[in-house]
């Protein structure tokens, strides 16, 4: 059986918060505005124009935050490591001929730069995706498991009808995994390769 495996980018496989802090700090400074990178960088999940309105920022700037942010961007991807666990993740899936396609509410452009930096090879990128709003491609892509480290990642598992795996990498913690719909809640993705091993086992059983 050929398995496929979703999993969200950013607090998943990727360590985003320094890069992230970087950028709105610049942008703050740019736009004289009282924005902290280091708090948006903690609550990492929702789409950048959302987390920049829930931060306070004025609305009739944030289309020109959000375009300056993506400008930035590239000068960032080299300070955002992977997630301890991701290689092996990723690796875990592929040696058993498996597909992994990456479902993220990051902007896809800015995604891809990711992959090119850590040299991930993937068989699908979705971008600006969030929550809910990811169970269309992982349907498309007949995902059977999702993993992400927020709950709107557990919601859009379980609108796809995908076995929902959450990481506690993120700002939501093992309550919030389940509460929202978790199926099973890692530390890491360090745990992963053992939880693959033993789902492919109970269901080829």
């Amino acid at each position: 059986m050929t398995w496929t495996v979703g999993f969200d980018l950013d607090m998943t496989l990727i360590d985003s918060r320094p890069g992230v802090t970087r950028a709105i700090d610049t942008i703050a400074t740019e736009f004289d505005l009282p924005l902290r990178g280091v708090e948006l960088a903690d609550r990492l999940g929702p789409p950048l124009d959302q987390l920049l309105a829930d931060a306070g920022a004025p609305a009739d700037l944030i289309p020109a935050l959000v375009a300056r942010y993506r400008a930035l961007y590239p000068t960032v991807v080299p300070y955002i490591p992977a997630m301890p666990g991701a290689d092996a993740a990723l690796a875990a899936v592929a040696e058993r001929g498996g597909r992994v396609v990456i479902v993220t509410g990051k902007h896809e452009p800015l995604a891809r730069l990711h992959l090119v930096e850590l040299g991930w090879q993937i068989d699908h990128l979705a971008g600006d995706l969030w929550s809910a709003g990811k169970a269309g491609v992982l349907r498309e892509q007949q995902a059977d498991v999702f993993v992400g480290d927020h709950s709107g990642d557990m919601r859009g598992a379980r609108a796809a009808e995908v076995a929902a795996v959450g990481v506690t990498t993120g700002p939501c913690d093992a309550d919030e995994l389940r509460a929202a719909g978790a199926d099973v809640v890692l530390e890491d993705l360090t745990e992963f390769p053992d939880w693959f091993t033993e789902f492919e086992a109970r269901a080829v059983s």
